[in-house]
């Protein structure tokens, strides 16, 4: 060790500072054999520079050229303790497993003016005798830096602040100095050559510096020293000068700043060196990265920005000079883009590159960003996507409206093969077809002889459907010229069509309608309709969509023409079903009635269900109502079949019991599968009592005037067809003015409803219409109630029939009854009570007629049947004269010969009545007849 320090004093003071130091620094490694060893010089409050290396490779320095003072390193820990230190070289492991790093302060006299560092290899740290050398060598690289002559003179702001220029120089790294409050920069003999300067010429000043700075490097340059100012830290930049013989070439500055006594940033202090031989390769990734055309930025893992190009500085709307170093989320351009932040972020936090697109608010354009996580920051690649998403929108939203359209016709195609009538057909086009179109109007027309016959329409006011039934049509308007083709029309606009059909130029402005699609509808070759569809706005059809709608067209042709056949045929059967109910009911004294048929909706077969009202005598009144299950023209017919039986028995005036029996005998003979249910109800104005036999119907409603609802119990019956007899009946006395509505199943039971539900929301609405006293009006009631208890367009499986009748009772004093004595003498006995009453109801005229017939009837029971015997008058809207007795004869009119005494009574009565019959009672039966009131004195009771 001796020997060393000893060759160490031999060097002359014509070594410079540089050479002295790579002497100190090689014994002091060759002693302690270590790898190589470091000089660092110490700028006050700031950092340490590198300005001699020993048996280090370029790379394996390059990290320790510039030191921060308050890090951990061996040097910075040396200076700021003023004492040797020992710590591993953990920065140096991949190069030398298990290296230290054994660091000593350099002092000029009592000042730390830098350290002196050996990498000790796999030696962990030096001996006693070890460090006494290393402190020895330092002590004596202090002194041959302290009395080193200065390199410059004295400048103007002050003597430079170190000796350690020459170092710098001989190794070919220049140095630099900026006066942070003059604007004073000077540049050493070294840094001068670098960058090729003239130093008569140079004018030591911040702006000579601007001026040969690459102008696309310049605000990255800035950016970073502003950055260092404002942290008080290190400066590292590398940028292209521009050299005298125009080329540009790169260099590498590093530096460090220096604080005043108050702690505030004074002046910039660093090195400067050529790095053309890696810049070459930078400067031409640089050009290209600058150049290209989609958008490119660097960001620092604090967000900063580091570099951008010219498409990013486009995009993001600033120059670069005011871009480098702002926090990427804090430019308004990126502030316009919702939700960039959070996906970069999350982008930069994977570990793989990340591709998003994000659209800009207010301008409406889009980027797709490519993130790239880097260890220290992110970089991205941005382009303007606008116009390809914009056609990708545009492609996805036709391929969603021909999916659409596809699928609309798929529904259509479905919708009319369900479809049954033309109303059907025209909802479901108007439903599937107007509204992917944008269209507004839909018209069907059918065309017979010179006149179109509109089969349906959606978007046209009623007044213009009825102009256009009445116009006829020519070869000038737009429907003539489509059947005459038998191709589509397409009418663009208004002014178009005044251009086609001038005579007919006012028409798109009273229809109010701007654009037009007239398709055929054609059937076996020959077209026999338009479906026009209209639009409130000029449209000019695309070639795609006038070939969808031709195809349409074919489809509502096909589906039209099924439909009016449906519609002829459902025509017919429903004209056949008025056929066979009753075209009117009568208007009687003892009830007022309506009724109403409503078939299936969906059925062209005529359905079973039937009502009837039949005049009897004496005033009574019988109201039927039945439902043959099934449809079709066989239902249609038993039907007819019980309506014409029931009128005949009711004829031969037999209790209601009785009447159902021979009914179900008819319904049995016309086969196993017939049946039928029916309730037969039969009212007596002068007693008010009403009597039901029901097989296997709903019971009837009555309400009476005050209101209750009641549905009489009668028995559950089998239907017709399958009943066994005998029947009973239920007898009900009514009060006058009450009620009775009979009616099928289907009106009160669906599938959607049980019958208890429909019997009580009957009676709900029978109340309802009471109460608002929208029953005086039967017709009026009618609808009410098939409003309330059918579904819209009675759109049903089973057919619905309903019968409502008002009952009229007969006052007391329009009914009159004497017993008569079995002997000759009642005859007298009952023209004596009949004069008198006709005279009280000023009926004289009647009263000789009357006498005979009622002579002839006692004179009859007395001969020929048995007691009691009972005369009644009864004055209705006619007058009614009764006999009974206890006999079941009935009395048979025949032709009585010349020569016969007696057989003419009958024939008598038969000549001077209007009508006459007999009924049969519970006690025998009545012979009646009936006189007609007109001409004769009095009135007719008011009640009636």
């Amino acid at each position: 060790m001796d020997g060393r320090l000893r060759l160490l004093t031999t060097v002359g003071d014509d070594v410079t500072e540089s050479e002295a130091l790579r002497l100190g620094l090689q014994q002091a490694v060759a002693e302690l054999s270590g790898l190589g060893g470091m000089t660092h010089h110490f700028i006050p409050d700031s950092a340490l520079i590198l300005v001699s290396v020993a048996g280090l490779p370029q790379a394996l320095i390059r990290p320790w050229e510039l030191l921060d003072v308050q890090d951990t390193t061996a040097p910075a820990r040396a200076v700021r303790t003023g004492s040797a230190v020992c710590v591993p070289g953990e920065s140096l492991a991949d190069f030398y497993p298990g290296a230290g790093l054994a660091a000593v302060p350099i002092f000029a006299g009592d000042r730390v003016i830098g350290a002196l560092t050996v990498l000790m290899g796999a030696k962990s740290e030096p001996t006693g005798e070890q460090w006494d050398f290393l402190k020895a060598v330092a002590v004596w690289t202090g002194k041959r830096m302290s009395q080193a002559p200065p390199l410059a003179q004295p400048s103007q702001h002050g003597q430079r602040s170190s000796h350690l220029w020459q170092a710098l120089e001989e190794a070919k790294v220049g140095s630099w100095e900026w006066n942070l409050r003059t604007g004073e920069m000077f540049f050493d003999e070294a840094a001068m050559a670098i960058s090729g300067l003239d130093p008569e010429e140079f004018v030591p000043h911040i702006e000579s510096w601007v001026q040969i700075v690459h102008p696309d490097d310049l605000p990255g340059t800035l950016a970073e020293a502003r950055r260092a100012i404002r942290e008080r830290g290190v400066y590292d930049a590398e940028y292209r000068i521009l050299r005298p013989d125009g080329t540009y070439g790169w260099t590498h500055a590093r530096a460090a700043v220096v604080l005043d006594d108050e702690g505030e940033p004074a002046r910039v202090v660093g090195m400067w060196w050529d790095s053309s031989a890696v810049g070459s390769t930078r400067d031409a990734l640089s050009r290209t990265l600058r150049h290209m055309s989609d958008g490119f930025l660097s960001v620092s893992d604090d967000w900063r920005i580091a570099f951008v190009n010219l498409e990013a500085e486009r995009i993001l709307g600033s120059p670069e000079e005011e871009l480098i170093g702002r926090v990427l989320w804090e430019l308004p351009a990126v502030q316009q883009m919702p939700g960039l932040k959070d996906r970069y972020q999350k982008a930069a936090e994977a570990s793989v590159p990340t591709g998003f697109d994000v659209w800009t608010s207010g301008t409406d354009r889009c980027f797709h960003l490519r993130v790239v996580p880097l260890p220290e920051g992110t970089t991205c690649y941005f382009t303007d996507v606008t116009e390809s998403r914009k056609r990708e929108a545009e492609e996805q939203a036709a391929e969603r409206a021909a999916a659409e359209r596809a699928t609309r016709i798929t529904e259509l195609t479905a919708a009319l093969a369900k479809a049954v009538t033309s109303r059907d057909v025209v909802d479901a086009v108007a439903r599937r077809v107007l509204r992917p179109f944008g269209a507004t109007g839909l018209l069907v027309q059918a065309v017979a002889g010179n006149r179109a016959h509109t089969v349906g329409a959606v978007g046209y006011r009623r007044p213009i459907l009825d102009q256009l039934e009445r116009l006829p049509l020519s070869e000038q308007t737009p429907v003539m010229e489509t059947l005459l083709s038998g191709t589509p029309l397409f009418i663009s606009s208004p002014e178009e069509y005044a251009a086609r059909y001038s005579e007919l130029a006012s028409r798109p402005h009273e229809v109010g309608k701007r654009s037009w699609a007239f398709l055929p509808l054609t059937t076996s070759g020959r077209p026999y309709g338009v479906c026009v569809i209209s639009f409130d706005h000029t449209r000019r059809l695309t070639a795609e969509e006038r070939i969808l709608l031709n195809a349409i067209s074919g489809l509502v042709s096909q589906a039209l023409e099924r439909a009016r056949l449906y519609d002829a045929e459902h025509n017919r059967a429903q004209e056949l079903q008025r056929g066979l109910l009753p075209r009117e009911l009568p208007s009687l004294p003892a009830c007022t009635a309506a009724a109403r048929y409503l078939p299936a909706g969906q059925s062209i077969e005529v359905g079973g269900d039937w009502y009837d009202m039949i005049p009897l005598s004496a005033g009574q009144v019988a109201l039927v109502i039945g439902d043959v299950m099934g449809h079709g023209l066989s239902e249609a017919a038993t039907m007819g079949q019980l309506r014409t039986a029931v009128q005949t028995l009711a004829d031969l005036e037999l209790p209601p019991e009785e009447i159902l029996g021979h009914l179900n005998e008819v319904v049995g003979s016309l086969g196993e599968d017939s049946y039928a249910t029916c309730l037969y109800a039969l009212y007596d104005p002068a007693t008010r009592v009403c009597s039901f036999a029901c097989a296997g119907h709903p019971p009837p409603a009555v309400m009476h005037p005050d209101g209750t609802v009641l549905f009489p119990g009668l028995p559950s019956n089998p239907p017709l067809g399958v009943a066994d007899p005998p029947f009973e009946t239920v007898e009900l006395t009514i009060p006058d003015g009450s009620l009775l509505v009979l009616f099928s199943d289907g009106l009160v039971e669906s599938a959607a409803r049980n019958i208890d539900d429909g019997l009580a929301q009957l009676a709900q609405l029978l109340r309802t219409a009471r109460d608002t006293a929208q029953d005086t009006d039967l017709e009026r009631l009618c609808d009410i109630l098939t409003a309330g208890l059918l579904p819209a367009e009675h759109q049903t499986d089973d057919d619905a029939a309903l019968l409502v009748g008002r009952l009229h009772a007969l006052a007391a004093d329009e009914v009159v009854s004497w017993p008569l004595p079995e002997d000759p003498k009642a005859a007298g006995l009952a023209r004596a009570y009949v004069r008198e009453q006709l005279s009280t109801w000023s009926l004289e005229d009647l009263a000789t007629t009357t006498e005979l017939l009622a002579s002839e009837l006692v004179g009859n029971v007395v001969r020929h049947a048995k007691g009691p015997v009972r005369l009644r008058l009864l004055r209705t809207d006619c007058l009614v004269c009764e006999v009974s007795d206890g006999s079941l004869t009935t009395p048979r009119i025949r032709r009585a010969l010349e020569t016969d005494e007696s057989g003419r009574g009958l024939q008598l009565i038969a000549a001077l009545s209007h009508r006459w019959g007999t009924r049969y009672t519970a006690t025998g039966k009545c012979i009646w007849t009936e006189q007609s009131l007109l001409g004769a004195g009095g009135d007719a009771p008011a009640a009636w």
